[in-house]
């Protein structure tokens, strides 16, 4: 159980919310299988694949949305369309115009649909209640904000969640610790990097496994250009790459964190626990490092 790529929200730091009652409002709304013509349903699931949706361990909440997606290309759908349409074609001796062949189209998505194969996939999430911290593992901004809606229409009383804001901006700080060649204490810079020019050119660089030092760097922030992604390493434990929007990418547990766990555990049940312990710990030091290198969390408005 190791994250890949967070976003990071914030709750009030003294919400009230236990496993038990986390677990009785997801319950109200667990993932229940595509029918009929549903094309997507979506719903909560067991993180660890019991009857339990919340998973508990040192006051750290573990859940998981599950996402069951029937799968119908366009492709099949054309190729059903193109013999009907062969036929109807042959039957009343002209071409089919455009409005009938969307109509036979969608009539063969409706007749296709209940036979399609349904994937599913899952989102993780995170909760440290007495920090106030949400942490949602996605690859994008779309599925993070998925999970976030479904969880506020799943729990109506839910404390207000927003995303984590710093007084600097990730954007500004990462240039001022390029332009130095220096990182903030705790952490050092790795060879990944975007730079971006503002206005309406958005000219674009980008270094991969590229010694991030020397006047090249600067003569492309003297140009005008602002960092947007860089690569970063904490304390030699978590590796990842930061965006100027506060979310990290690509985090990776360094050898040393896993050992730990690998050390300690006898069964697949013990490594779990130990891998998301020691996950959650981990991620809520490097989470404060973080803010306190980009000035300290911005103050509520």
């Amino acid at each position: 159980m190791w994250f890949k790529n967070i976003f990071i929200y914030r709750l009030p730091a003294d919400s009230a919310l236990s496993a038990e009652w986390l677990q009785e409002k997801l319950a109200q709304k667990p993932l229940l299988p595509c029918s009929g013509l549903d094309k997507q349903s979506r719903g909560w699931v067991s993180p660890r694949g019991n009857d339990r949706l919340v998973h508990v361990s040192n006051q750290q909440l573990l859940f998981a949305l599950g996402i069951e997606q029937k799968l119908l290309p366009a492709s099949i759908i054309n190729r059903f369309a193109k013999e009907r349409i062969a036929d109807i074609e042959a039957q009343q001796g002209y071409k089919v115009g455009r409005k009938q062949s969307k109509e036979i189209k969608e009539a063969i998505a409706e007749e296709l649909l209940p036979r399609a194969f349904a994937v599913q996939r899952t989102t993780y999430a995170w909760l440290d209640a007495a920090h106030g911290l949400l942490v949602i593992d996605a690859a994008s901004s779309t599925r993070a904000e998925e999970l976030l809606e479904f969880l506020i229409k799943t729990v109506d009383d839910l404390p207000t969640i927003k995303p984590l804001h710093t007084e600097l901006s990730p954007g500004s700080a990462m240039t001022d610790w390029l332009a130095a060649e220096a990182a903030p204490a705790g952490f050092t810079i790795d060879r990944e990097l975007e730079l971006r020019a503002s206005g309406d050119s958005r000219a674009t660089v980008r270094y991969a496994n590229h010694a991030l030092e020397g006047e090249e760097i600067l003569a492309h922030i003297t140009s005008g250009k602002r960092a947007t992604r860089l690569g970063l390493t904490w304390d030699d434990r978590i590796s990842f790459v930061l965006n100027d929007q506060l979310q990290l990418k690509r985090l990776d547990f360094l050898d040393i964190i896993k050992e730990e766990s690998g050390m300690l555990a006898d069964t697949a049940e013990e490594m779990f626990e130990l891998d998301f312990t020691l996950m959650t710990g981990e991620l809520a030091k490097l989470v404060d490092e973080l803010c306190d290198a980009l000035g300290g969390e911005q103050a509520a408005a």
